[in-house]
């Protein structure tokens, strides 16, 4: 059973995600939280497998509440949004969260959602990496990640990874088995100390591997 936690200022949407979540074969809800404070000490009582978390709420806002979980915990973070802006995408994957929704997304998208996090992969659709992509191009120069101890071939994998290749894609892009590319994620996630996917992502264009191309 995957355990979830609700985080939304709005009573009536955190009412709709309960019976959503717990309409779900395999989900429940085990708690709800108003603002980002409450779903940080939420968090830390109930040990939920995946967080709904509202970007914006009142006395600490979704990105902050991010951070804190999943500076303390193995819990991961799932962002909705009604705003699609690249501040919120980058913040949000910036803070470790594992995935970003609009809240206009599709009921059954929601819930898959869920369980691709849950499963511990990050739920990073294309049109994500190219929000997250335009706002490398868009900020001053950051933090630099270092690849100390990465392999050419590992280098190779993280460079497409960044550009938003399936597994599917950058096997048939390397000729190599999925096993394999599977094997070599799993390496750079140890590597580059990081959660999953998304987190992959931010550290191939911080270590200067993959350069954004500013908009047009």
């Amino acid at each position: 059973m995957t355990r979830v936690l609700i985080a939304d200022d709005q009573a009536l949407l955190r009412g709709s995600f309960r019976v959503l979540v717990d309409s779900a074969p395999g989900l429940e809800v085990v708690g709800e939280a108003s603002d980002g404070a409450e779903a940080v000490a939420l968090t830390r009582l109930e040990r939920p497998d995946v967080v709904l978390m509202d970007v914006r709420m009142p006395e600490m806002d979704g990105i902050e509440a991010t951070r804190r979980i999943c500076a303390e915990t193995d819990v991961r973070v799932l962002m909705l949004t009604t705003f699609d802006l690249d501040e919120y995408v980058y913040s949000a994957l910036r803070a470790g969260a594992s995935g970003f929704l609009l809240k206009d997304t599709r009921p059954a998208d929601l819930l898959a959602a869920i369980e691709v996090v849950a499963s511990g992969d990050a739920l990073l659709a294309p049109s994500v990496t190219r929000r997250l992509v335009a706002e490398f191009a868009r900020l001053p120069s950051g933090p630099v990640t270092r690849l100390d101890g990465v392999t050419a071939r590992e280098q190779e994998v993280l460079t497409l990874i960044a550009r938003g290749l399936s597994n599917d894609e950058i096997a048939a892009r390397l000729h190599l088995g999925i096993a394999t590319v599977k094997t070599h994620i799993g390496r750079l996630l140890h590597k580059l100390a990081a959660r999953d996917r998304a987190q992959l992502v931010i550290a191939a264009y911080e270590s200067g591997l993959v350069r954004p191309t500013p908009p047009a």
